[in-house]
């Protein structure tokens, strides 16, 4: 095991990672691992990772929290396809587009990396009872893995939350509570039961293992380019735990030799009816005001407050990235376009991407010889509310 111990994103107080934790218990904010990369240097090849049958994430054990002795709650997440774009690519002048397909994982969305690395560490470390607000897809993915390992498993949702979610997390055991309101109007109603009920608060960066399984996106990333990065990465970002997590791995790979000092620009991606990131960003300041009156078919993207919200507007400054949001109705048209193209059904969150790689090349944000990464993050069959038939 070569997790050393938890640090927090704002403060830097270190915080032993042998309890349960959600957030710094000085400043209340995101605690992040800490791994003796010296030791795992010595202990893992780029190349030793070739030689490895499983092609999960568990593959990059010796970088995840989880002690080597302790059997993973895994469904086989991880290890997505990386595919080239050349059809939709050319239609919009670009010449190297990337898809890293987060729709064929586990529950059908990138949430199964996180949530199969938190729940693992939340069961050794002692939980019995696991709770998280959700729009839609982490709360199918904790009902999976808490199934998985035996955990009840508590799941707030709004009262609008698309139906194929909600029969999901049911038909997978988890107790289901609707509110009349947002995530974080769910967020809030844990915060106040937890104690009392005896669960897990397993929110967005709320604890420090989600981020965990969200990096190993970047580390994917890297090998299946050769051990290089794109120039410039789409994100769609709520609470923006796979954003933050990627900017780790790469920090992580750099320090064991595997990539240079050289990174993508960061671009994080919004829907204009739930946009606090995009709006602080265009405004300079560094952290995000709630965002009023918040609404997205995108569920995944109707994040109003992210408790992380410092780190990725710090992300995208020392990327030279930036932040862009486009309207529903402009995730719906480039759905069919991606899908007509590519053979592809990605979820809004993941066409709001597509939608805002048009407007940043329009603008000349990006060239047209630029390698660039998008990351659909979950199946669009998941979302049928949102369409006409």
């Amino acid at each position: 095991m070569f997790l050393t111990h938890l640090v927090c994103s704002a403060c830097g107080t270190a915080h032993d990672a042998k309890q349960l934790r959600n957030l710094c218990t000085k400043c209340q904010k995101p605690l992040l691992a800490n791994y003796d990369l010296a030791a795992v240097a010595r202990s893992l090849t780029r190349e030793m990772l070739l030689t490895r049958q499983d092609k999960s994430l568990w593959r990059f054990r010796e970088l995840l929290p989880l002690p080597r002795n302790v059997e993973p709650i895994s469904l086989g997440e991880g290890g997505t396809p990386l595919l080239r774009a050349p059809r939709f690519g050319a239609q919009i002048g670009l010449s190297n587009l990337w898809i890293k397909d987060e729709s064929v994982n586990p529950t059908q969305s990138f949430k199964a990396r996180g949530m199969a690395v938190a729940v693992s560490m939340a069961k050794y470390l002692g939980a019995t009872k696991v709770a998280v607000p959700s729009a839609g897809n982490a709360g199918g993915a904790l009902a999976a893995y808490a199934a998985r390992a035996g955990l009840e498993a508590y799941i707030f949702m709004p009262r609008d939350t698309p139906r194929a979610n909600v029969v999901e997390c049911r038909q997978l055991g988890a107790h289901v509570t609707f509110i009349d309101g947002l995530t974080t109007d769910c967020g809030a109603e844990i915060a106040r039961r937890k104690n009392n009920e005896g669960w897990f608060d397993m929110s967005t960066l709320k604890e420090p293992y989600r981020v965990e399984g969200k990096k190993t996106l970047g580390y994917e990333l890297a090998e299946q380019l050769g051990w290089s990065l794109p120039d410039v990465i789409l994100y769609p970002t709520g609470g923006g735990t796979g954003l933050i997590g990627m900017w780790k791995a790469f920090d992580e790979m750099e320090a064991l030799g595997w990539i240079g000092k050289k990174r993508p620009r960061m671009f994080s991606v919004q829907a204009t009816g739930c946009a606090p990131i995009v709006r602080a960003f265009e405004t300079g300041d560094p952290a995000a005001a709630e965002f009023p009156d918040a609404h997205t078919c995108a569920s995944g993207l109707r994040v109003p407050k992210a408790i992380g919200d410092f780190l990725i507007l710090k992300i995208l400054d020392q990327s030279n990235g930036g932040a862009v949001a486009g309207d529903d109705d402009e995730m719906m048209s480039v759905t069919r376009e991606v899908g007509s193209s590519e053979g592809l059904f990605v979820a809004p969150e993941g066409a709001a991407c597509f939608a805002a790689l048009k407007s940043l090349l329009s603008t000349g944000k990006i060239a047209s010889d630029e390698r660039v990464a998008i990351f659909n993050t979950g199946s669009g069959i998941k979302y049928f509310d949102c369409y006409e038939l």
